[in-house]
């Protein structure tokens, strides 16, 4: 196994806090001890680590998922001389972790620091991808309140906030309307919850109960139904990705394929040539 690391700062919303994710390969490498300010949140991808932890060694193997929590002293190396170890990790500030807990309940706690749960780890391992290269703040920004909340619930000792969201209709509504109107520069899931006195969660819940998708998606499809009236007029993909809000013009593409199955530029030619059979 090839030592290698990357390490990529992620932000969640268009100004909102960064969020750091770490690739890790290593053969040999053993850390020193070292505590971070944040939740470290990781999954083993390959090989086993052996941590130093709160007096005792835990180990990792393939699809567990390890939670150290913030200023707690931790080590990590390989467990054997020939396999090394493989993982990848997110820090996240312990306010994320809270989103779907009983407000007064204080940090999270997790009695068993290495936790078995397949599902959940997938679904990690496909956010922190995600993360690392999604080019929509306001998506990158939703995938973390499921992610976190559902660790917080099943493995740690907070207590679970209710589910039914009061009024969820009329949020969903208001953050829709919203959404349409700044398509090109929308507020942060952040911004959106604290103007409607929810947390990011409880925000995600409601709009996703009311209008089937969470609100990033809504917005993408809202944007290629707006791209869709331009590219009739015969403006190009790459002009119409910047005028409803995509990141760039392969952003468009992925989006538009997905709702329509077809690439803009298929669709633009399509109905041009359609125009020009009938005029």
């Amino acid at each position: 196994m090839a030592e290698q690391a990357r390490w990529t700062r992620a932000r969640l919303g268009r100004c909102g806090p960064p969020l750091d994710l770490l690739t890790a390969n290593f053969e040999r490498h053993t850390y020193a001890p070292h505590a971070h300010a944040e939740f470290t949140i990781g999954v083993c991808v390959g090989g086993s680590e052996v941590i130093d932890y709160r007096g005792g060694h835990i180990r990792t193997g393939p699809g567990s998922i390890v939670v150290l929590a913030p200023g707690e002293m931790h080590t990590g190396g390989p467990a054997t001389q020939t396999d090394g170890y493989a993982y990848r990790a997110m820090y996240a500030d312990p306010s994320l972790l809270t989103d779907g807990t009983l407000v007064g309940t204080g940090t999270p706690h997790f009695r068993d620091p290495v936790l078995d749960d397949p599902e959940l780890a997938a679904a990690f391992r496909h956010a922190h991808t995600t993360l690392s290269t999604c080019p929509d703040p306001l998506e990158a920004e939703s995938r973390l309140p499921w992610l976190l909340t559902a660790l917080s619930r099943r493995h740690s000792t907070a207590r679970q906030a209710p589910d039914r969201i009061p009024g969820a209709g009329g949020v969903a509504l208001l953050v829709r309307d919203r959404l349409a109107d700044e398509l090109t520069c929308p507020p942060s899931l952040a911004d959106l919850a604290a103007d409607l006195g929810l947390s990011r969660y409880q925000l995600l819940r409601a709009f996703r109960t009311t209008m089937g998708v969470p609100p990033y998606a809504w917005l993408a499809q809202y944007r290629v139904n707006r791209a869709r009236g331009l590219l009739e007029a015969g403006l190009r993909p790459a002009e119409v990705a910047t005028l409803v809000g995509f990141a760039d013009q392969a952003h468009l593409t992925r989006w538009f394929r997905r709702v329509l199955g077809v690439t803009p530029a298929a669709y633009r030619n399509s109905v041009q040539d359609a125009a020009r059979l009938l005029s």
